[in-house]
């Protein structure tokens, strides 16, 4: 029967072979703070849809009609493709419905809702 002492000067061996192969650590990208400049261009863009039907974005009215080609616009500068949805919780999900066909059709690849 072989020694212990020996079973355990191999393993030791092993394991400072072994050791110095194992990756120091993980690549990862680590966000960068925006510029000032960038973070007024990145603002959220959120298409609110009130009680009475009518659409805000951000602060802004905007005709049911002429909303698609004004996120077309919008969308138009901007590196990202996402519009935020918020309706009034007394509405039909077919008039917020309405909105997001009309954002898809304007080129936006994401659209996420909004609750309270």
């Amino acid at each position: 029967m072989t020694p212990m002492i020996d079973v355990l000067l191999v393993l030791i061996i092993i394991f400072m072979v072994i050791t110095p192969l194992t990756p120091a650590g993980l690549h990862s990208l680590v966000p960068q703070r925006p510029d000032a400049s960038q973070h007024e261009s990145l603002r959220d863009i959120v298409a609110t849809v009130e009680r009475d039907g009518s659409i805000r974005l951000n602060a802004e009215r905007v005709e049911l009609l002429a909303l698609q080609e004004r996120l077309s616009r919008i969308y138009q500068a901007r590196g990202d493709t996402v519009l935020f949805v918020r309706g009034d919780q007394g509405l039909e999900f077919r008039q917020i419905a309405a909105v997001i066909d009309i954002a898809k059709g304007a080129g936006l690849q994401r659209v996420a809702l909004m609750t309270n």
